[in-house]
């Protein structure tokens, strides 16, 4: 199979640390934030949370648009998968420098998704950590697949994983007071939807559906 392995590493790497320094150093002077009355949110607060929250939850993303980009050899499917690695490496890295600006704790006391109210949720099907997520058997299965039977699988994951972040992404628009991070979260909403119908493009062209499981090329 031909693989293109560095992809940018390097160049990703540095625009995560670029990134994350120059918004965090926007988020330090934002005088929109709020919680401890100094500009600086409270480890509480929706800022503080989103920010620990989706930065776990890109992740994953970036994990399984590493793992498919090793099992397929389409073109339209690598280069959607790298888009998405390299654009949620980038926002983990803004999002993990906030919490350092604001020395606060990159992991959460409470439970995930706690100030969005939903720290009383049971946590998704299979032990997955917050809704959307994969679990570690799904990202098993991705791990061994290969071709159509990879790309299908990878497209249903990331699917319903762009929910979830699209649904976090919107509490933090409604409730986060740092106007730079609501910014930020309003681009996640925006631009994970659109990938979402693309996604959705690339499913039908398959056969398949967008529920995990469903339609043509997982079996075996």
């Amino acid at each position: 199979m031909r693989r293109r392995t560095n992809w940018l590493v390097g160049g990703v790497a540095a625009a995560v640390l670029a990134g994350g320094g120059i918004t965090a150093a926007v988020a330090a002077t934002d005088s929109g934030s709020g919680g401890t009355g100094t500009g600086t949110p409270a480890s509480s607060s929706a800022d503080a949370g989103f920010a620990r929250d989706m930065a776990v939850h890109h992740q994953q993303a970036v994990e399984m648009s590493y793992i498919v980009r090793d099992r397929t050899d389409d073109e339209e499917v690598r280069r959607l998968a790298y888009d998405i690695a390299q654009t949620q490496a980038n926002q983990r890295g803004m999002l993990l420098g906030w919490l350092d600006l604001w020395d606060l704790p990159k992991v959460p006391d409470g439970a995930p998704m706690d100030w969005m109210g939903m720290g009383d949720v049971p946590p998704g099907k299979d032990g997955a950590l917050m809704p959307g997520m994969a679990t570690g058997a799904e990202l098993e299965r991705l791990g061994k697949l290969s071709g159509k039977k990879a790309e299908v699988l990878y497209l249903q994951l990331m699917t319903r994983h762009h929910r979830g972040g699209v649904h976090m992404a919107q509490g933090c628009v409604d409730r986060c007071e740092v106007s730079a991070e609501q910014r930020l979260a309003r681009g996640m909403v925006e631009s994970q939807e659109s990938e979402i119908s693309l996604m959705a493009a690339l499913l039908k062209a398959r056969g398949a559906g967008a529920g995990v499981g469903a339609g043509a090329g997982l079996g075996g």
